[in-house]
């Protein structure tokens, strides 16, 4: 009589490369189409009182983005995003607003590799 294998222990073959990168990518685009905003149904609508929010305030709005945040979690009636915009120059300003609140220093490695004479900054050798 032939030993009985436990039935549990299956023999485990590898994915193929192709059907790894195919479940990957899968993942990644589930997960990103689950990231997607949809319309905003109070563009150009004027809020409650009776303005629509344009470049400037959303430049304000933006820069005091991160202060509103924190005060969001203790608030319940606060947003950090005003949702009756008149579009992109909006979202314009708000980005533009958040960049200045955080410095936006993007040339700072290059200043830094500059002043110590080494290229991308990086020890000399």
């Amino acid at each position: 009589m032939p030993l009985l294998r436990n039935t549990y222990e299956r023999e485990v073959l590898p994915m193929k490369p192709s059907l790894t990168l195919l479940v990957v990518v899968l993942l990644v685009l589930g997960v990103l189409a689950g990231c997607a905003s949809g319309p905003n149904p109070s563009k150009g609508t004027a809020s409650e009182h009776g303005g629509v929010a344009g470049f400037w305030l959303g430049l304000w709005q933006g820069f005091i983005a991160p202060l509103v945040f924190v005060v969001s979690l203790f608030r319940r009636d606060l947003g950090i995003y005003e949702v009756h915009n008149n579009g992109a120059w909006y979202n314009f300003g708000y980005l533009f607003g958040l960049a200045c609140f955080f410095g936006g220093k993007g040339n700072r490695a290059a200043r830094r590799a500059v002043k110590s004479g080494t290229p991308h900054g990086g020890a000399s050798q």
